[in-house]
């Protein structure tokens, strides 16, 4: 897989320097008007993960490719990426405006666990298109950003997360109410958390990452210190999925990720993904997408 880009990486490539306060300080925060492109000057952005998190107001009609997805933004909306999904943003000359924020995981350390929020999750909603009226209350989330970073009080950064909450809570109001009993945390939900965390953790399949270990609900169930029965009963409670169908959901995902951006062949990403041969290998991807992994690849 491409090296992960890191929030170093993202400032010596978009502006040519680094901040000197990037690795002195616990957590790391900015936030940025958005310069228009020049294409005939610039590199398109990379497609690939980075190891830290961006809120971007976009206003244009462009194409959001996250994981295996393209999301065609018509006019505005607000886009979220984290560590654990690659995007890019195409035709970046028809972004007529937009701001944005980024900041690492050690910037809530202590604060607040920002992974367990569902648009900075795998499976959660990343993109969300925006009314006319909608977009003037986030550009001013993003003016009280630039004038609390620029200011001299001295809690400004417990401010500035407050306002990143106002992002995230303004987009997950946006989302259908889920099925998930908002009554009360229960022991099913927890349980059904600490599989989704376990099951990321493996994930992306990288140099730090090279092979996903847990790969049936009795391996997970036994990490989790439960009976398998009910870890299958707590994440068919909360996601009304089975717990094999979520994991083969997000072994898939993967793999379409692996396929279209890296070079490793059909063997290789197999392996990687726990697979003892290719052919289980090329079963499994075949039944879920209809098509073998060489012609999605090739596709």
């Amino acid at each position: 897989m491409e090296k992960i880009e890191s929030i170093e990486d993202f400032y010596q490539r978009r502006f040519g320097w680094i901040p000197d306060n990037i690795k002195k300080e616990i957590g790391h925060f900015n936030v940025f008007v958005h310069v228009p492109v020049d294409i005939t000057k610039s590199n398109p952005l990379p497609y690939k993960r980075r190891d830290f998190y961006k809120i971007m107001l976009v206003i244009g009609n462009i194409d959001m490719l996250y994981a295996d997805k393209v999301i065609t933004v018509k006019k505005q909306a607000l886009f979220f990426s984290n560590p654990q999904i690659p995007y890019q943003c195409s035709n970046l000359e028809r972004i007529n405006d937009g701001v944005y924020c980024i900041f690492n995981q050690h910037f809530f350390h202590n604060f607040s666990d920002i992974k367990q929020y569902s648009v900075f999750q795998p499976i959660g909603e990343h993109v969300f298109e925006l009314t006319d009226e909608q977009v003037p209350q986030i550009q001013h989330i993003y003016d009280r950003m630039f004038e609390e970073i620029n200011s001299d009080y001295i809690h400004k950064y417990d401010v500035l997360r407050n306002l990143v909450f106002e992002l995230l809570h303004f987009a997950m109001k946006m989302q259908p109410s889920t099925n998930f009993n908002k009554q009360q945390v229960n022991a099913a939900q927890r349980i059904s958390t600490l599989f989704l965390e376990l099951l990321e953790r493996q994930f992306p399949i990288e140099e730090n990452h090279p092979k996903v270990s847990l790969r049936s609900p009795s391996d997970f169930a036994q990490q989790l210190n439960v009976h398998v029965n009910h870890l299958n009963r707590a994440v068919k409670e909360t996601t009304e999925k089975t717990t094999s169908q979520i994991i083969a959901e997000r072994i898939l995902q993967e793999a379409k990720i692996l396929l279209k951006h890296s070079q490793w062949n059909v063997s290789e990403i197999a392996f990687a993904l726990g697979f003892t041969e290719v052919t289980h290998f090329n079963n499994f991807f075949k039944k879920q997408v209809g098509t073998s992994p060489g012609k999605f690849r090739n596709g």
